[in-house]
């Protein structure tokens, strides 16, 4: 965003799950709108979670700041409500406001098995998997979510996988995986009642085909080069960058009538359409649509139709 649409200057958000994925993405185009961002997680400089991944809440800060925003990087394990309460201290002494919270943390990947039955999974993986991806979100809005009230106008986004709509009528994954990403809708469902009321905004989000960081490692590509994985796997056409959902969120924060999602779930591609911004090749990808025509459709459908 250009100096003169710069819509989030003086405003803070907090992106719990921020070090890669979507939350990278998020933190990076709210920074890219102006705002300071602090981005929360487990794996910082010195320190990695059980991903054992390269990256890092400082890259994503430096990222931030390098979009035009402040990034702050703060190290904390969102399944940990003490943890949680001192980021919430911190960001009151700091900033005595909050203006947006993302709740992103997901920490599922490698605690899930794809078409296990219930009674064939994992029971101690599945437990784990809802205590990352559904504990850490009730923790840390139950923390921060009075600070977010303090101004009317606040923001809180649940990243989940899949709309309410499209999750509805279809068994996503794994028993363990089905009720997390079930729980993070009916979350913001929830908070839309009890913030509503209150002045604030409460929202669940999904993008589609992401290409995070893990994913572009799987196909051997970069985000600059993502499209040579389309030779081995052409329903890769409809994927999108981590910045599409990224947008999705500066615009939501930036919308004075935002209100009208309140308690709703939606798509990056919903709100693209919505708002007018595209992913970073100009183009509007709609992974849910396409997947939907694809269950209808005898051969699938060429991704570039619903892009």
């Amino acid at each position: 965003m250009t100096t003169p649409t710069r819509p989030l200057d003086g405003k803070v958000a907090l992106v719990a799950g921020g070090t890669r994925g979507a939350g990278r993405g998020i933190a990076v185009q709210l920074g890219a709108a102006g705002a300071t961002v602090y981005v929360t997680g487990r794996s910082a400089q010195g320190h990695r979670s059980e991903y054992d991944r390269p990256e890092t809440l400082e890259e994503t800060a430096e990222l931030v700041t390098a979009a035009g925003g402040r990034g702050v990087a703060v190290r904390a394990d969102h399944s940990d409500p003490a943890q949680v309460a001192a980021l919430a201290a911190r960001l009151e002494r700091e900033q005595g406001r909050l203006d947006v919270l993302v709740n992103d943390i997901w920490g599922g990947e490698g605690n899930f098995a794809w078409d296990a039955p219930l009674w064939e999974d994992d029971l101690d993986r599945g437990l784990a998997l809802l205590r990352r991806a559904v504990d850490t979100h009730a923790i840390t809005s139950h923390h921060l979510v009075p600070l977010l009230l303090r101004r009317p106008g606040g923001l809180v986004v649940e990243m989940t996988d899949g709309t309410a709509e499209y999750n509805a009528t279809r068994y996503r994954v794994s028993f363990f995986y089905d009720l997390a990403k079930a729980s993070v809708l009916r979350m913001a469902f929830a908070l839309g009642h009890e913030l509503g009321p209150r002045g604030a905004t409460a929202v669940a989000l999904t993008p589609g085909w992401m290409r995070s960081e893990i994913m572009l490692e799987h196909f051997g590509v970069t985000e600059r080069t993502w499209r040579e994985a389309l030779a081995r796997e052409p329903q890769f056409g409809i994927s999108e960058s981590t910045a599409y959902v990224g947008r999705a969120v500066a615009h939501l924060a930036a919308d004075p009538d935002r209100a009208r999602w309140n308690g709703r779930s939606t798509s990056s591609a919903e709100l693209a359409r919505t708002y007018g911004f595209t992913d970073l090749d100009g183009s509007r990808p709609d992974c849910w649509a396409y997947l939907t025509a694809a269950e209808q459709a005898p051969t699938a459908p060429d991704p570039a139709a619903y892009r």
